[in-house]
């Protein structure tokens, strides 16, 4: 009988996303995947790229720097809260993810537009936009609903997947497609695709789904910084580029190309191409 290893990784991070803060040891995580607890560590650091450790603390980390952005808990209420004995210990390891302490990252997240804000030979300008014709292209993955922030659970499961079917080497890039409003939609029930884009000669995997990005005409704004941000990022985009681009948004959903991952680069350096849909006009 073959080893469904995909769903034994489902498992394991659906359990860190549900509680950030909870213990998941490597035996009880080993447990939850059937797997003895040295195959386990084996097997997730090959399939997932990163260790179980580095998982939880990744998706503590992410979770908390949106707390900090969003709210005004005390920094003991937050460390409890993500999975940390004491302010001490949470700000040590929030300063060696962002490089700089949590009271430093609020602040400067309440002030994100000011100073994100770069001055160029136009005038002001937070973030680099072009305008960009792209081709239709083809995504498999997995869909999510709830709050935006929270995709990264889908995008582990999908890393999870794709490790084991071992189709890295055939994919060209994450993408996360963003269908609704959230302005207008209660944030649980937003609903989102994390996908890989991949050639239409790929056959769909079992358990994972299609969706197709439509091509045409996008505003391409380059964004350089954590996750957290993005909110922010999106409001200028739809509120001061586009008053004084003159152009018009399509009725199609703005997606997000990952250029490195929380794998791969400090939270600061991240860098995500965001594509919003503009209407062709005939000039």
């Amino acid at each position: 009988m073959s080893v469904d290893y995909r769903a034994r990784l489902r498992r394991v991070y659906a359990a860190i996303h549900d509680d950030p803060a909870g213990e998941h040891s490597l035996d009880a995580m080993a447990d939850l995947a059937a797997l003895s607890r040295f195959h386990f560590h084996r097997v997730f650091a090959a399939m997932t790229g990163e260790t179980l450790a580095e998982a939880v603390r990744r998706v503590r980390l992410h979770r908390a720097a949106e707390a900090l952005v969003r709210g005004e808990a005390p920094l003991a209420d937050l460390a409890g809260t993500h999975g940390y004995a004491d302010a001490a210990g949470f700000s040590r390891a929030f300063r060696a993810a962002y490089g700089m302490s949590p009271g430093a990252f609020r602040r400067q997240g309440k002030a994100l537009p000011a100073t994100l804000r770069r001055i160029t030979p136009e005038g002001e300008s937070m973030y680099p936009v072009t305008l960009d014709t792209t081709p239709p292209q083809r995504l498999i993955g997995l869909p999510f609903t709830g709050p935006y922030l929270k995709i990264g659970s889908a995008f582990d499961r999908l890393s999870a997947e794709i490790g084991a079917l071992g189709l890295w080497p055939r994919t060209r890039g994450m993408v996360g497609v963003y269908l609704d409003d959230p302005g207008s939609v209660p944030a649980e029930a937003l609903r989102s695709f994390a996908g890989v884009l991949v050639a239409e000669d790929l056959p769909l995997p079992e358990g994972l789904q299609e969706y197709r990005l439509a091509g045409g005409l996008h505003a391409r704004m380059a964004f350089r910084g954590p996750y957290s941000g993005m909110g922010m990022a999106y409001d200028w985009l739809y509120g001061s580029w586009l008053a004084a681009s003159g152009e018009a948004p399509r009725g199609a959903p703005c997606w997000e190309l990952y250029l490195n991952t929380p794998l791969s680069a400090a939270p600061e350096d991240l860098r995500t191409d965001i594509f919003l849909p503009l209407e062709e006009t005939n000039d």
